[in-house]
């Protein structure tokens, strides 16, 4: 049997106002993060004659993300944007990883790889199908420059770029979204937040938000096993974003 590219649950959807703009998580959903930094590490290693391990560099790197978040979230810490967040873990990894040496540009020049993350291979040609009918944004934790800078460099077509900056709330902290919706100009209900992560779409819904999942098995690597949001639990679940535009009608 044919394998399904989506479930979607068009009674519920059709009893719904009309969506009419998708945000979508970033780090994960759209572009592969893991991969992205492994890739560009390589290169590293090869132009300095380095033997670092990239892949355990890039899950520890990551593995700092929330916690780093939560020190802002609980007033440890400042508001920082993510570029900030990510050279203070980075800074803590070096000495581990043997790269205690290396000087300011070039450990600017590596926190700066979050910039530069390639797209999973479906990314761009779905958002531009999904860019024909509706308003397309990303809804990321990372800060304006830093989706600016990726979306020019992978050419994401967004329609514009927001982002947890503009609410000075990380998400899943329900600013973020509603911060969103408000820019928009649309009540949540008109608004789907698209992601590879159940947390992220529990809390676009807890403020009335329409929820697409695209789960991304391969982003912390093969063979890691993530848990899977049952089926239906979300308006629509697509397999990838060609998936998601056919069950929106793009």
């Amino acid at each position: 049997m044919r394998r399904r590219e989506f479930l979607a649950a068009p009674a519920a959807l059709a009893a719904a106002p009309a969506v009419k703009a998708l945000t979508f998580d970033v780090f994960g959903t759209v572009v592969d993060w893991r991969g992205s930094i492994i890739r560009e590490g390589a290169s590293f290693n090869k132009s300095r004659g380095l033997e670092v391990d990239w892949a355990r560099l890039a899950d520890r790197w990551r593995a700092g993300y929330g916690p780093a978040m939560n020190r802002v979230r609980t007033g440890e810490l400042g508001w920082k944007k993510i570029d900030e967040l990510h050279r203070m873990i980075l800074d803590s990894l070096l000495d581990e990883f043997g790269l205690g040496k290396l000087d300011e540009a070039a450990r600017r020049h590596l926190n700066f790889v979050w910039h530069r993350l390639d797209p999973w291979p479906d990314a761009v040609a779905g958002l531009a199908r999904l860019k024909t009918k509706y308003t397309i944004a990303p809804l990321s934790n990372g800060n304006l420059s830093l989706l600016t800078n990726m979306a020019k460099r992978a050419g994401l077509p967004w329609d514009c770029i927001l982002s947890a900056e503009l609410a000075r709330h990380y998400k899943p902290d329900p600013e973020a979204y509603l911060t969103a919706c408000q820019l928009l100009d649309l009540p949540p209900g008109e608004v789907m937040m698209v992601a590879a992560h159940p947390n992220d779409l529990h809390a676009a819904r807890r403020v009335g938000m329409r929820t697409g999942y695209v789960p991304r098995p391969l982003e912390f690597g093969p063979g890691v096993k993530r848990d899977a949001a049952p089926a239906g639990e979300f308006d629509v679940t697509a397999r990838d974003f060609p998936a998601l535009a056919t069950a929106l009608g793009c």
